[in-house]
């Protein structure tokens, strides 16, 4: 039996008890290090928390072995009990996908235990997930290899009046922990580049670059966004701004990512605003004709609850 078990987004702790259970009685624990990483990183202070936590020894598994020599833990998968983990949610990365149909193939047993997400973790900004477009990806870019079909995406998200989610990675995340170099590969030998994480900062002098290389208007340095380090974890840090602002901000250690706002979400906010207040207005004249004011709290009640709830109608009360 192969578990595919996500472990959240902060710390060891985050794993759900389902999780913790299925590494117990698993044979051999993998890793998966590439695609994202928990709060300590792969460090073997951060690998000896996790090893006490759950109880096991824990082998790394880079993109290389995922990718290239996957087979081997699939055939260990065929007679005992292995288990996989992936920080956030197994299928926030298309390799794992992959790795679930390549072990279908070979008869092999498959559990996907879910774990919390970057793509809903970023609700905690305040922006509703049914506003969000499609999710893009900014790579680093380098002298020679500048890519920019991100922008087509954003200009299509922010014409349709969404939100979009910039993740600061590269083949899911731009983390590139044992990444092989550009001239390594040319010369048919991997070198591997030391990690690098992409800061909301880079990502936006990108951003901006692109811009100015199209001259669409899509976005530009006032254009609101909300940057996110560490989501997940006690020190997460939640900022928004326009880009020119978050430019100067200094987000701290990684994970970081960011949300460009759709162009009128401000307009909108106030509008709901102001239908709420004459919700509470209307309720309010017809339950307590001497009552005038209305309060925030009654606002955001009137916001979020459906109009005629109990709910509502006794909080008014």
């Amino acid at each position: 039996m192969l578990y595919v078990i996500g472990l959240g987004l902060g710390d060891e702790k985050d794993i759900t008890l389902r999780g913790l259970e299925a590494i117990k009685k698993c044979s051999k624990v993998y890793m998966e290090a590439y695609t994202s990483l928990l709060s300590f990183g792969i460090t073997s202070d951060g690998l000896s928390t996790l090893e006490k936590f759950y109880g096991k020894p824990i082998i790394v598994a880079d993109r290389e072995m995922v990718e290239e020599k996957a087979d081997n833990m699939l055939f260990e998968a065929q007679v005992s009990d292995v288990a996989f983990l992936v920080v956030g949610d197994p299928f926030g990365a298309t390799t794992h996908s992959d790795l679930v149909v390549r072990a279908k193939k070979l008869g092999v047993d498959v559990k996907v235990v879910h774990n919390a997400s970057v793509m809903n973790a970023i609700g905690v900004c305040g922006l509703q997930l049914y506003r969000y477009g499609e999710t893009v990806s900014i790579p680093f870019f380098t002298d020679t290899w500048r890519p920019d079909s991100f922008y087509e995406k954003i200009k299509r998200n922010r014409t349709l009046g969404l939100h979009t989610l910039c993740l600061l990675d590269h083949f899911g995340l731009d983390i590139r922990v044992k990444e092989p170099t550009l001239e390594s590969l040319c010369r048919g030998k991997k070198v591997y580049e030391p990690p690098r994480f992409m800061t909301i900062n880079t990502a936006i002098e990108q951003l901006l670059e692109v811009e100015q290389n199209h001259m669409e208007s899509v976005y530009n340095e006032d254009t609101t966004c909300v940057g996110m380090a560490r989501i997940g974890c006690e020190d997460q840090v939640i900022v928004a701004g326009p880009m020119k602002q978050l430019l100067t901000i200094d987000f701290g250690p990684p994970l970081h990512c960011l949300v460009i706002v759709e162009l009128n979400a401000k307009k909108k906010l106030q509008a709901d605003e102001r239908q709420a207040k004459k919700k509470i207005a209307g309720r309010t004249k017809e339950l307590h004709p001497e009552k005038s004011m209305i309060t925030e709290q009654e606002l955001q009640w009137a916001t979020y609850l459906p109009p005629g709830s109990a709910t509502s109608r006794q909080h008014i009360k």
